[in-house]
């Protein structure tokens, strides 16, 4: 008994090595550039993204991608990074789904952000955050840059519906969701930003009214 309790023990040993071994290289891949119209959505490593939250360094991530941030998006305010970090040291494989520089190509700036909230759930549905900086708002980037994230969704295995959600309070972004004709579901209050209305779409639907 006691030469299979340490049979037991390597085969745990084995095993967590294993996952740190893989954990250790996703946590350094970086997923392709979504090339839209006027953008590029340039993708954050894990290891990249958890050097910007924690040191408010974006060296590495610019000189990768060729790509300038004067307007310090995620740096000074870094909102979505405090979830996403969290979830990327537990587990680096979910980072494919998380934050990515939202650039102009006519300039190479860096002029916001956006991230699905996690990896597809139980019911194959994934919510979607963005933020645009104020002196590029109203002009289309924030309908152009969801749209090449949920085209890019499309081909991800698991996906079964696109879900926005946004404060009552928040014209713009209602604008933004209204464009797009999401059913609204209901509201949900959430435990920091209190009610939020809910849009989501199943991906069928999605794919009728857009295209694959």
């Amino acid at each position: 008994m006691a030469e299979i309790r340490r049979s037991r023990k390597l085969k745990r040993s084995l095993s967590f090595k294993l996952y740190a071994m893989i954990n250790s290289e996703e946590i350094n891949l970086i997923q392709p550039v979504i090339v839209t119209e006027r953008l590029e959505l340039h993708h954050i490593s894990g290891a990249d993204l958890i050097t910007l939250f924690e040191n408010r360094d974006d060296q590495s991530i610019l000189e990768k991608a060729n790509i300038s941030n004067p307007h310090r998006v995620l740096i000074d305010f870094q909102g979505p990074l405090h979830w996403r970090v969290p979830q990327v040291k537990v587990d680096a494989s979910c980072n494919k789904w998380f934050v990515r520089f939202i650039v102009q190509k006519s300039n190479r700036e860096v002029i916001g952000s956006t991230s699905f909230h996690g990896i597809p759930d139980e019911n194959g549905m994934i919510e979607i955050g963005l933020g645009i900086e104020s002196d590029f708002q109203n002009q289309g980037y924030a309908k152009e840059a969801l749209m090449g994230m949920w085209k890019w969704a499309l081909e991800q295995p698991g996906v079964k519906s696109f879900r926005y959600t946004v404060s009552p309070e928040n014209t713009p972004s209602i604008k933004v969701i209204e464009y797009f004709d999401f059913p609204f579901m209901g509201v949900q209050i959430d435990e920091e930003d209190g009610p939020e209305n809910i849009y989501e779409i199943s991906v069928a639907d999605f794919k009728v009214k857009f295209g694959a």
